[in-house]
């Protein structure tokens, strides 16, 4: 399985603090059958300043450490973008590390506030497509808004924006009203993945096979399998030259 957004970089966001913390999440990603993972540190200017030129010394670093220990754990890189006026000028700067690329438009992970949809979000959405960038909203089912009325998602999905849900929302790890948004999209065939959202071992675990098998309820074995495996490949097969 391939797992398209979650913090394993060690003390660069709210992920692991440690390089040996940031092992063991690797080795549990292994361990539940993540073959590939791309991490997504927060870019949120303000909070996270992370970008295109800060994040690869990261992702090399743990690659390295990947081989010293003999972990089998394939590594991509990207980052999780919280929408506000400073993408603009940041796409512009190429300071934005992209997924990769989705029917011929780059991929960005763009993260909505937990709280609300912000008002103009679906204007930004428009700038970015304009520029041949399609936004993969990373788990929908978790933001307020969307928790409290489906329907906020629409204008999004008729623009063709990607949807990211998170596996342990549909597996019933962010309670009950995720869990029946999360289930919602999937039944619908708005979701383009299911990704781990990993950030440590205890709560937010690199795991996908739960989610997968509620998945796999509600759609069958084989169009579930495209969200963790299929899906995620097309995106990202770039970042990893053709290796399986």
């Amino acid at each position: 399985m391939i797992d398209l957004h979650c913090h394993m970089l060690p003390g660069i966001d709210d992920g692991p603090d440690t390089l040996e913390e940031a092992l063991a999440l690797c080795r549990h990603a292994v361990a539940s059958g993540i073959t590939h993972s791309v991490v997504t540190p927060h870019i949120h200017p303000g909070r996270y300043e992370n970008d295109a030129s800060t994040i690869p010394s990261a992702v090399s670093a743990l690659r390295d450490a990947l081989v010293r220990e003999g972990i089998p754990l394939q590594l991509g890189y990207s980052g999780e973008v919280r929408i506000s006026a400073e993408i603009l000028p940041m796409v512009l700067a190429n300071r934005i590390p992209f997924h990769g690329e989705w029917k011929g438009k780059r991929v960005l992970l763009l993260e909505f506030p937990h709280s609300h949809i912000l008002p103009g979000s679906d204007k930004l959405v428009k700038w970015l497509l304009q520029r041949n960038i399609i936004p993969m909203i990373a788990h929908p089912e978790r933001n307020k808004d969307i928790m409290r009325d489906v329907s906020r998602m629409h204008e999004f999905v008729q623009m063709g924006c990607l949807f990211q849900v998170t596996s342990g929302s549909l597996s019933g790890r962010f309670g009950e009203i995720a869990e029946q948004r999360a289930k919602e999209i999937v039944a619908e065939g708005w979701a383009t993945v299911l990704a781990s959202d990993a950030h440590n071992l205890k709560a937010r675990p690199p795991e996908l096979a739960d989610g997968l098998a509620v998945a796999i309820e509600l759609l069958g074995e084989e169009a579930a399998l495209r969200l963790v495996q299929d899906n995620p490949w097309e995106i990202v097969a770039c970042q990893f030259e053709g290796a399986a």
